[in-house]
């Protein structure tokens, strides 16, 4: 009997197919039956080979063996999945087995994830793509009853090797170069590097701003409040005030004008994190989890999306949708809700994936049995495919100008018409218990005012205000402003736009956290003293967003057959070679760039040197004094206590500190004690209690 293998990106996805195609015996590392085996990769199952594979001499990092360029590329498996990619193999090469089914997530990197394992497992039976965007039960039977032949999507695969070599090559070369340049491991990578370039700017904008002082005359009375333009002088501003204050003020002229606020588009992934960072302080890795997760439990679409539309022949599936889940949402009780579903389709829209919303799965089964992160996320997404398919927003703007003591001052305000979407959103944002920021200051509405109304007697103020500098960038504004770099120089109908991908965006972050080059504060994101140094140090090249644009342009190219990949290759081999020549060496000055700041503790006792704290100890900075305190000192280890850099300072300055609490290794008990420094000049420390009993 053949069998059909269908191989998936993760677990969960498996089992919710193989419940769908009638798999439903469980084996060791897959799922069998109804003519279909079922198993699954663990994300990038298979990768590109580390340089070290390549050469023995490349274990050690040095500038004479760069750039480094494979004339053969080799694939690896890590040895924590040896063995769920032996189990594929297995089934790959199975007798069994007349046809492989890709059913790893439908894009550039599924393709590459299934390729890899496929052609690593020596396989070359014939290929069937699924390509679907949601796990529902329908949308899984539907996918398999239009399978597409495997080959359709080998220049997609073509145009997902070309990436992964790429930043293999630009990555591995230029790490390699600049950390062996500057004497400390500096991650160089495409994406990375551009993103760190934006934060740096940023700060650099921030730390030189110098902000100005401005001030705005206001008058009231009879109901209307106005304000002036701003003066830079003060005493022009209360000369103002004083001509105003008891005068006479008239309503010169009134300008009433109908405006229309179309609703949000849906959710692609981006700006799923955006607001979901916005409102709920999630980082763009959690908002990706908890999406994915939902994703698994058949709750919400597929969250790698791009795209903010649905497909035209959704039309019914979303009108089902909508009208399930208003009354299973609390914030819309009560609430008149009318649909216009056709405003979500375009067919044009939509490349590899549709937008986020809820399934049909979710109408049936609800919050229950969710975290509170995953409702929250969950909430987030059905508010945005209510607002999406809502009546639009209707107000009349309203602007007034007055003159007094020969000057204008400006009213402004808005009158509701239609509440349409907003209403939506604003019991959303009512029923979280959030400290979020709105989307800006309401316009308050203006009391009845006509042309050439006279307010007598009016009261007149000063305030005073700063100009103020750009604000650091949240994982909000940051993701939003990825998205966007260097689109402008991007095609159209590129698959990526901007920096990193909607699913790489997140771990881009992290990794730029983790290495030290940016820290959060809050809900800030703030380049450290090592980020800003490397984002100094680097190219143009490897910092600006017009690299991405212009892989972007070129990969775009080969996915369609319209770009030859050996030829993308080529340029980028040449761009690695050119980039270790072009930094061949550094000055002694910059090489200490990086160099980690020695925070000093005290003076030696020995020689008068500085005592720096170092990882493990407490040194003397003469590198010929042999002075050394050590932080896991079995002393202090006895006796229960940490030797602090305050207790090493309190020691170097007064060969004696008092400490609460020590423990007695001899009885057992806790006592408050002075410890004394007694140092005999030989090659260890020694330390010394006096005791009093608490």
């Amino acid at each position: 009997m053949t069998m059909k293998l269908v191989i998936t990106e993760k677990p969960s996805v498996a089992r919710s197919i193989a419940a769908v195609i009638g798999a439903t015996d469980r084996h060791d590392g897959y799922l069998q039956g109804n003519g279909y085996l079922v198993s699954w990769c663990i994300g990038h199952l298979v990768s590109f080979a580390d340089a070290a594979l390549y050469d023995e001499r490349f274990k050690k990092w040095r500038y004479e063996d760069l750039p480094i360029i494979p004339e053969s590329w080799r694939l690896t498996v890590p040895p924590d999945k040896r063995e769920r990619f032996d189990t594929l193999r297995t089934l790959l090469r199975s007798e069994d087995v007349s046809e492989v089914v890709n059913a790893c997530d439908a894009g550039r990197e599924g393709e590459l994830i299934f390729r890899t394992v496929y052609h690593m497992a020596g396989c070359t039976k014939p290929i069937k793509r699924l390509w679907i965007s949601s796990m529902e039960d329908s949308a899984i039977r539907e996918g398999f009853a239009h399978l597409k032949p495997g080959r359709d999507y080998d220049p997609l695969h073509q145009s997902a090797l070309c990436r992964a070599k790429a930043d293999w090559l630009i990555g591995i070369n230029a790490t390699r170069l600049f950390s062996v340049l500057y004497h400390k491991t500096l991650t160089v990578g495409r994406v990375q590097t551009s993103t760190l370039k934006m934060l740096v700017d940023r700060d650099a904008k921030i730390t030189g701003f110098q902000n100005e002082k401005y001030h705005i005359v206001h008058i009231a009375g009879g109901g209307m409040e106005a304000a002036s333009d701003r003066f830079p002088d003060p005493a022009k501003a209360e000369s103002v005030k004083t001509a105003c204050a008891g005068a006479q003020a008239v309503c010169a002229s009134i300008q009433r004008e109908k405006k229309t606020e179309q609703p949000p588009k849906l959710y692609d992934l981006t700006t799923l994190q955006r607001e979901a960072n916005r409102l709920f302080g999630f980082t763009a890795k959690q908002t990706l989890d908890y999406a994915q997760t939902l994703y698994e439990k058949r709750l919400l679409t597929y969250p790698r999306t791009d795209s903010r539309f649905l497909t035209d022949d959704m039309e019914q599936t979303a009108a089902d949708i909508v009208a399930g889940i208003v009354p299973v949402l609390p914030f819309m009780e009560g609430a008149a809700f009318f649909s216009e579903i056709r405003r979500v389709l375009n067919n044009t829209k939509v490349s590899d994936h549709h937008a986020i919303i809820p399934t049909a799965e979710f109408v049936k089964q609800g919050f229950s049995g969710l975290a509170d992160s995953e409702k929250k996320l969950l909430s987030l997404v059905c508010c945005k495919l209510l607002c999406a398919v809502a009546p639009a927003h209707e107000y009349e703007a309203v602007t007034a100008v007055f003159t007094c003591a020969g000057r204008e001052f400006t009213a402004k305000g808005k009158t509701v018409l239609a509440a349409g979407w907003k209403d939506i959103d604003r019991r959303f944002r009512a029923s979280l218990k959030t400290d979020a920021d709105e989307d800006g200051e309401a316009a308050p509405e203006l009391p009845a005012i006509t042309e050439g109304q006279v307010f007598e007697d009016v009261a007149a103020s000063v305030t005073e205000h700063f100009t103020s500098p750009p604000k650091p960038y949240t994982e909000d504004t940051l993701l939003s402003a990825m998205e966007r770099a260097g689109a402008e120089d991007t095609p159209d109908d590129a698959e990526r736009k901007g920096l990193g991908t909607p699913a790489t965006r997140a771990s881009i972050l992290e990794k730029l956290v983790q290495m030290g080059f940016v820290q959060r504060k809050g809900k800030q994101l703030l380049p450290t003293k090592d980020g800003i140094n490397l984002a100094a140090v680097l190219p143009e090249a490897l910092t600006s967003p017009a690299l991405t644009a212009e892989w972007e342009t070129r990969l775009s190219e080969i996915a369609k057959g319209e770009a030859d990949p050996d030829e993308f290759m080529a340029g980028i081999e040449a761009q690695a070679r050119d980039l270790v020549t072009a930094y061949s060496c550094i000055s002694e000055d910059k090489q200490k760039l990086f160099q980690t700041e020695r925070v000093a503790v005290g003076t030696c006792p020995r020689c008068g040197e500085t005592v720096y704290e170092g990882k493990k100890n407490y040194y003397c900075g003469n590198r010929a004094c042999q002075f050394v305190m050590w932080k896991n000192d079995r002393f202090f280890e006895e006796r229960k206590k940490a030797f602090t850099p305050k207790i090493a300072a309190a020691l170097l300055k007064h060969g004696k500190v008092k400490i609460k609490g020590l423990f007695s290794p001899k009885t057992g008990k806790t006592y408050d004690g002075t410890v004394l420094l007694a140092d005999t000049g030989g090659k260890y420390v020694n330390f010394r209690t006096e005791w009093k009993k608490q």
